[in-house]
């Protein structure tokens, strides 16, 4: 059987503005983001300075994440990505999403966003499968490391492989795909139909 696959990204893609920093905002409260960048001034202008998004992010994910509670801070998850489902959403690219949906596409989410927002974001849109960055826990607790690594950039296409892998769908059944950023550069460059969203309205059928 005959599959085609639409890879989304999430932010900035599927939605009208940034998911990460207003989630981490949500769990841990502005002081604490404040005090990881006034504690490590000359690390974080580094980064900032060599765009080593990476790095940064993993230094905000250890001052966020480190000892929080998996359950507590997935139970926000859920909120916060009701309010994103409700409130943030692109309304021309989500209707570029429904199409998909109604042709039978199967459809995944491909991020760099966080796993306890955005796999419950993945099942109110009600898509196939969700790529994104996964926190490490020791079973009750994250640790305060990323596992694996963040799904930006190459890693996005390495993700969608391994994910063609599992599910035994060709690689070349993945002919859409649609994201805003340099982040999104190799996955649409493997694509039959890529689809570059920043300060363009899509149009509901491609």
């Amino acid at each position: 059987m005959d599959v085609t696959v639409a890879a989304f990204d999430v932010d900035n893609t599927l939605t009208v503005r940034d998911c990460v920093m207003p989630f981490m905002r949500r769990v841990s409260g502005v002081r604490v983001l404040l005090r990881t960048v006034v504690s490590q001034p000359l690390t974080v202008f580094s980064l900032l300075k060599n765009k080593d998004r990476n790095s940064l992010k993993a230094l905000f994910v250890s001052s966020v994440f480190a000892g929080r509670s998996e359950s507590e801070v997935n139970e926000l998850g859920v909120m916060f990505a009701s309010r994103v489902a409700n409130g943030w959403m692109r309304e021309d690219v989500m209707n570029r999403l429904r199409w998909h949906q109604a042709q039978g596409h199967v459809v995944i989410l491909v991020s760099a966003s966080l796993s306890p927002y955005l796999e419950p974001l993945g099942d109110l849109l009600e898509v196939d499968a969700v790529l994104c960055t996964e926190l490490e826990t020791d079973g009750e607790t994250f640790t305060g490391k990323i596992r694996g690594a963040n799904c930006r950039g190459p890693e996005k296409v390495r993700r969608i492989q391994s994910w063609c892998d599992s599910a035994r769908i060709p690689m070349s059944s993945v002919r859409y795909a649609y994201g805003d950023s340099s982040g999104d550069t190799e996955m649409l460059a493997f694509v039959e139909n890529p689809n570059y969203v920043k300060k363009i309205e899509l149009e509901m059928v491609p």
